[in-house]
């Protein structure tokens, strides 16, 4: 894929880092709202926190995973970083594939039975502890950018430190001196 131009990775960089933080933002109040409903002794409270659930979970989760997956894969492969170049980008495409996919396929139909049922479900706490952790944790290396290079990073470095042309090794060489 060719680099995307420096407008459009800068805005693609502003969706991806707003939908990233929306995402983590609402784990977030997933996990408020289910340990409400798993630690209340009132009934009423326990069906209200998880219809409030089902809401965010209806309209929000998979627009969110999604948009962040997407975006995050458009960066990756529009730009220098690449997708599977430097291991903290790999881990982060691996981790939000995961989590999206859990997200979609296995959060949301538990908060739909949970809000059908009004019954304390412990799952709709451990969910979000997860996914709220995998989301501090990507955060953290997009920061960081820890780990170096993946073997097929090293390899296309490599290969282009060879292509580059003798005499522009040579100037390089001959400031360093």
């Amino acid at each position: 894929m060719k680099h995307l131009q420096r407008p459009v990775r800068r805005a693609l960089l502003v969706v991806h880092v707003a939908v990233s933080v929306a995402w983590l933002g609402l784990s977030l109040g997933l996990l408020t709202l289910g340990l409400t409903a798993y630690t209340t002794q009132d009934p009423s409270l326990t069906q209200a926190a998880y219809r409030a659930m089902k809401v965010f979970a209806d309209w929000l989760l998979a627009p969110v995973a999604l948009v962040t997956f997407g975006s995050g894969l458009v960066l990756s492969l529009g730009t220098p970083w690449g997708l599977a170049r430097h291991r903290w980008v790999w881990i982060k495409f691996w981790l939000t594939l995961a989590t999206a996919a859990a997200t979609i396929f296995a959060l949301r139909p538990e908060i739909a039975h949970a809000a059908a049922a009004g019954v304390p479900d412990s799952s709709l706490v451990g969910a979000p502890v997860v996914s709220t952790t995998a989301y501090l944790f990507m955060t953290a290396i997009s920061v960081l950018k820890p780990w170096g290079l993946t073997r097929r990073g090293r390899r296309l470095r490599a290969s282009a430190a060879r292509r580059a042309p003798r005499t522009e090794r040579a100037s390089r060489q001959d400031q360093f001196s």
